[in-house]
């Protein structure tokens, strides 16, 4: 049995990471943190969860940073992971990180995206990109997981078969993405307010999000040479989901049958990735609220263009599951332990 901490528990991946480690048969759940909702009684800061966290350590990070658990999640503000990674690792904690503090393999990309100095570049040197579907073996084995962020997960994945395999030209990439309100997270905004949303659509983030080096990198690593591809992410009207439609052009003797094998081959086994049959095309409704990503693509032979469409729910597959995925990994869980929810429908 794990002894689990949350900290950053009361924003949407710490609500998520709750719901699914509470149906973990190997897991309890020993600490949460919140700065914001501390004071407040348990039942009222989790609502939800009615009931089912009696028992648990309840309090801000600095309070609970050195309470008795085995693995943590971080799933706390940009910056604030790498200062409380160290402690906790220092004192034989595995960490799970949902930030972005220790995604990057390098260090001055990571300061030059968000614009401070890292606060523990020796740690980051060991943390594993948590990618399961490519990192696997390298997870079961580290002491610090790096999740990684939403549109990189659906993007990747969409994309990172052909770019190994060489099927497609590594220039001129494009990653159209919509998703969303919630994955500007629970604080207020007046751009993801309803009233500023509802019934609209729009573009933010150009001409380089966040998230693009994230991209760059995974890809880069795969193709074995320096990608770089166009990211465009889209504000739409609802609660949950992305859905990543990239476009790439054929290289040149590949075929439509190469595309279809590199992803056979990527994805053969794999229980989170649903490759579609021919006539169907992933929607976003199909995946919510589970831990799959369901992928399609379509070559048009005319114009030698690759279409592949990937959707997942950017709070599960695109952070919490794969951050329960990870933990099972590092900790010797089946992996689909507390991931065995179907999505919700309607």
């Amino acid at each position: 049995m794990k002894r689990i901490a949350i900290f950053g528990a009361t924003g949407y991946t710490g609500f998520e990471l709750i719901r699914m480690l509470l149906s973990h048969p190997g897991v309890r759940i020993s600490a949460l943190t919140s700065e914001q909702y501390s004071e407040l009684p348990l039942a009222e800061a989790f609502p939800p969860f009615k009931g089912r966290l009696e028992g648990v350590s309840f309090g801000k990070m600095e309070k609970l940073l050195g309470a008795d658990f085995d693995v943590a999640f971080l799933a706390l503000p940009h910056t604030l992971s790498s200062s409380a990674a160290g402690p906790l690792i220092g004192r034989g904690v595995a960490v799970v990180d949902l930030s972005a503090d220790f995604r990057f393999r390098s260090i001055p990309v990571y300061e030059s995206v968000y614009g401070v100095a890292h606060k523990n570049a020796a740690l980051a040197s060991e943390a594993v990109y948590g990618l399961p579907e490519v990192y696997r073996e390298k997870i079961r084995k580290t002491r610090l997981t790096a999740v990684p962020g939403c549109f990189p997960t659906s993007v990747i994945l969409g994309l990172r078969p052909l770019a190994a395999e060489g099927a497609i030209d590594l220039g001129g990439i494009v990653a159209d993405c919509k998703t969303g309100v919630s994955g500007g997270g629970r604080g207020p905004k007046l751009g993801f307010h309803f009233p500023e949303v509802d019934e609209g659509i729009r573009a933010y983030g150009l001409p380089r999000h966040r998230h693009n080096p994230e991209m760059d990198q995974e890809l880069s690593l795969a193709a074995g040479r320096d990608v770089a591809i166009t990211f465009v992410p889209h504000l739409v009207p609802m609660v949950r989901g992305i859905h990543a439609t990239c476009y790439a052009t054929l290289a040149p003797g590949k075929t439509a049958a190469d595309v279809e094998a590199a992803y056979r081959k990527a994805y053969a086994g794999e229980q989170f990735v649903r490759l579609l049959p021919p006539g169907l095309l992933p929607s976003t409704k199909d995946v919510r609220g589970s831990n799959f990503c369901d992928i399609a693509w379509r070559v048009d032979e005319k114009t030698r263009r690759v279409i592949a469409c990937s959707v997942i729910d950017n709070l599960v597959k695109g952070a919490s599951g794969a951050a329960v995925q990870c933990f099972n990994l590092m900790c010797g869980f089946p992996e689909e332990e507390g991931l065995r929810n179907m999505p919700l429908f309607p």
